[in-house]
């Protein structure tokens, strides 16, 4: 059974990330700014694993399967019915994002981190609010 008080606090996380991200990241910095780019790089790299770890302890508690990697964990969540198929791509192409922001910190392009900041969050919110909806059914 999932331990909905675990994954409720992992919500609760990428939710504070999410609104730091919109009243403090400064878009228009990220290129010229060091201290903006890495504020939001770690603060996206911070979020997207607490969507991970949420997926990873749902996967193991409902035995959703072994994942081979991170990115099949969205696509069990989704074969689950946990989160629509819309959700799973975007989470799996974030995964792809959080691996360069951890992995190749020295290429990750400002242009990116920009986009992902001015029209990606939303996704992640829309992943809260459906793990959500699962947790609240009956």
């Amino acid at each position: 059974m999932t331990d909905a008080d675990l994954v409720l606090k992992k919500l609760a996380f990428i939710e504070t990330c999410l609104s730091e991200l919109r009243t403090l990241a400064r878009a228009e910095r990220i290129a010229v700014d060091v201290k903006e780019r890495r504020f939001v790089e770690h603060t996206l790299q911070i979020c997207l694993q607490a969507a991970l770890d949420v997926a990873s302890h749902i996967v193991s508690d409902q035995r959703l399967g072994e994942p081979s990697e991170n990115i099949v964990l969205f696509s069990l969540l989704f074969e689950a019915g946990w989160i629509t198929e819309a959700t799973a791509r975007f989470l799996r192409a974030a995964t792809g994002f959080r691996n360069v922001l951890v992995h190749g910190y020295t290429a990750v392009d400002p242009a990116i981190v920009c986009d992902f900041l001015e029209k990606r969050l939303g996704h992640l919110e829309t992943f809260v609010a459906e793990i959500n909806a699962c947790l609240s059914a009956p």
